[in-house]
């Protein structure tokens, strides 16, 4: 940790945000790091904001593999992702330079709809009919036909995307130690020519799940963490665990479980 001195500040641009991003670049700099305003020039990426922002880090700076990732709240309240408080940044500088911090490798998802470049995700892709009716999917586990659903759409979700909208329709919470992706579904309906689970599943890292569209609704809305993605005449979507993680720093009292108490318990 001692190396990584160059950091790259993600915030929105409202005035308060600024004002912050600000205050942090002179705290840094205090301390021996450099603030940089290019993130290809930085190996740590710090969002400020809250979890919405972090997710936007992430993917505005294209899921970075050689640096760390850092969630800073700014909503006065930790989440999933922001580990420190933005009042409490002595506290986080101190602990990297202490070396008082892990490092937290987080699974994420690749999906290549039809011959496009994929694309990843860190929370969840989802997929939904974006008209007034229910589409039909044909759900493909490596190659072999699973089950055909029939309904408003599906989620598929990280192990630490599980409690995001995953859990809202109640996916389980699952370990981000498992290297797995869990397919919840989105008000199926179930009749004697369409038949689901009628219930969450995990695939493992070594799966690859296909969703091939089907009845005509080649238009679908889909989403890749908080964004949107546009794509006309859409016939599959090819989904799996990507070799690539995201690294984050936490502080070594602060595990994926309590976290996870603290927000819902």
């Amino acid at each position: 940790m001692s190396k990584r001195t160059q950091i790259f500040i993600y915030s929105k641009h409202d005035e308060n945000s600024l004002q912050k991003k600000s205050v942090l670049s002179e705290m840094i700099s205090n301390y021996g790091f450099t603030a940089v305003d290019d993130a290809k020039n930085a190996n740590i990426i710090v969002s400020l904001g809250g979890d919405g922002a972090f997710l936007q880090a992430v993917r505005k700076t294209g899921f970075r593999q050689d640096c760390l990732y850092a969630g800073i709240s700014t909503t006065g309240t930790l989440s999933m992702y922001c580990d420190f408080h933005f009042h409490e940044m002595e506290t986080m500088i101190h602990a990297v330079q202490q070396s008082e911090i892990e490092v937290r490798r987080y699974p994420i998802l690749q999906v290549i709809v039809d011959d496009n470049p994929p694309f990843y995700c860190l929370n969840e892709f989802s997929i939904r009919s974006n008209i007034i009716k229910t589409f039909v999917l044909d759900v493909i586990i490596d190659g072999l036909p699973f089950e055909t659903f029939r309904g408003d759409g599906m989620i598929i979700a990280t192990p630490t995307g599980s409690t995001a909208y995953n859990k809202s329709v109640n996916g389980a919470v699952v370990d981000p130690l498992l290297p797995c992706f869990q397919v919840s579904e989105l008000a199926s309906v179930n009749s004697n020519k369409y038949r689901t689970l009628g219930s969450s599943f995990i695939l493992s890292n070594q799966r690859q799940l296909t969703l091939r569209l089907q009845d005509g609704n080649d238009f679908p809305t889909m989403g890749m963490d908080n964004e949107s993605l546009s794509i006309h005449h859409v016939d599959s979507v090819n989904i799996e665990l990507s070799d690539r993680v995201v690294k984050t720093v936490k502080l070594k009292n602060n595990s994926f479980w309590e976290k996870v108490k603290r927000t819902y318990l």
